[in-house]
């Protein structure tokens, strides 16, 4: 994509986005009413907070971190089927409607009182509900709940590392890690080498969640690294909103692999059926996980390391590559049949030729036409006169002795400019 092209395909996408989120509002979904304001999701709960009960407000029209990473193409081409998603988080619900039957959970994760293990885990993979066009991005895929704080959300480093660890034991593929530490320790090291060493892609928040109190930049500390995200063998992940650009207030990083929707996303609670609206680079997470799922369903030869690498190859190139599960699924793989080794994290990608992206294909077959036109009337210009010569006939070629083939006009078994051979 040429720079010029790229930039009115990166301007389209932020005006429709813009639309899209003008017609639903920050922080309210619509709804068959009118516009609903939607509640928002907490990260962690105070000591004397109730648990979260669930909403009653639901988000009927499609959001627009699903139209931006265009979920709608993706799922002809792959569900998540097969691949077990761990949440380390603050739980997830098991009776949440949209995950139902889907969720196996490590020890009390299948409860939520804080609500965002199970927001997170249905941006991973909510099924679609009537009347909802929301929904996951792997809607097949099956949901590991593992504690990774404890059950009002704190979190600490030894809880994430137990939470990475029993995620890996208990069969996940993928590993989403909401918590985001100023600090990296050798149980987080070990869990990580752990995952890398089962072959499960561990993918985690690149920074903490944007502080709600947040108005400028200069209420957040300056950038730096976060861990586990920046851990080796982590695919780390920050958070963007309807424009592509970072929240205001956010933290930030430059060790960011990928950056996905997460400032004002629409998701799922641990109880009944409607929608909170939160934000946050936990919430950018899930979506990778969810699509990291995707391409593990359909390319089950890959590795982690190779499934990362993929991910990131097929994004929307920008500061901090742009998800894009839709190439990431239909990218077709130079050797797939025989994929690269383990340690082979560069192996080539070839993005698909995309029929909704093909204008320059089309342009191109006028001038395929016009130039098969310009060879028919140059040959036309050689050959009618000399046809015309000849009397239509063809020529007879000088005999000759050895393998030459001449023309045998007086036999009427070979016709007119079939050769035989010469008798020496």
């Amino acid at each position: 994509m040429t720079t010029t092209h790229g930039k009115a395909f990166a301007t389209g996408l932020a005006l429709l986005l813009t639309a899209a989120a003008s017609a639903v509002g920050v922080g309210s979904a619509a709804a068959a009413g009118g516009t609903v304001q939607l509640p928002v999701l907490a990260s962690k709960l105070a000591a004397d907070a109730a648990c979260a009960t669930g909403s009653d407000r639901r988000a009927t029209d499609v959001p627009w971190e699903q139209v931006s990473l265009q979920l709608s193409r993706t799922w002809p081409f792959a569900s998540g089927t097969g691949v077990t998603v761990g949440v380390v988080d603050t739980g997830v619900s098991s009776s949440a409607p949209a995950l139902k039957g889907r969720v196996t959970a490590v020890g009390d994760a299948g409860t939520d009182c804080v609500g965002h293990g199970t927001f997170v885990a249905g941006l991973v993979g909510a099924a679609v509900a009537d009347g909802v066009r929301f929904a996951g991005v792997a809607q097949q895929a099956r949901i590991l709940a593992v504690r990774g704080s404890d059950a009002r959300g704190a979190v600490t480093a030894a809880k994430v590392a137990e939470g990475i660890r029993a995620a890996v034991d208990g069969g996940a593929e993928v590993v989403t890690v909401s918590a985001a530490l100023a600090g990296d320790s050798a149980a987080l090291r070990s869990a990580v080498a752990l995952a890398v060493k089962k072959d499960v892609l561990v993918v985690a928040a690149a920074v903490p969640d944007t502080p709600a109190t947040a108005t400028s930049a200069t209420d957040v500390p300056p950038a730096r690294d976060y861990y586990p995200a920046a851990d080796d063998g982590v695919l780390s992940v920050l958070d963007v909103d309807v424009s592509g650009k970072r929240p205001t207030g956010a933290y930030t990083t430059s060790s960011a692999a990928i950056a996905a929707p997460g400032d004002g996303v629409v998701g799922i609670g641990p109880k009944k059926a409607g929608h909170y609206i939160g934000s946050g680079a936990s919430l950018a997470a899930g979506f990778v996980a969810g699509a990291a799922a995707l391409v593990r369903s359909v390319h089950p030869e890959l590795t982690a390391t190779q499934t990362a690498t993929l991910l990131r190859t097929s994004a929307y190139p920008a500061d901090v590559p742009r998800l894009d599960p839709y190439a990431a699924v239909t990218s077709i793989l130079t050797g797939t049949a025989a994929a690269p080794s383990r340690g082979d994290a560069a192996s080539p990608v070839h993005l698909p030729a995309d029929k909704a992206a093909g204008p320059l294909r089309r342009a191109l077959w006028p001038a395929a036409a016009g130039l098969a036109v310009v060879i028919a009337v140059v040959w036309l210009g050689l050959i009618l006169p000399r046809g015309r010569r000849l009397g239509w006939r063809p020529s007879a070629r000088p005999e000759s002795t050895g393998n030459t083939v001449v023309a045998d006009p007086a036999d009427p078994a070979v016709p007119a400019g079939v050769g035989t051979p010469l008798e020496g």
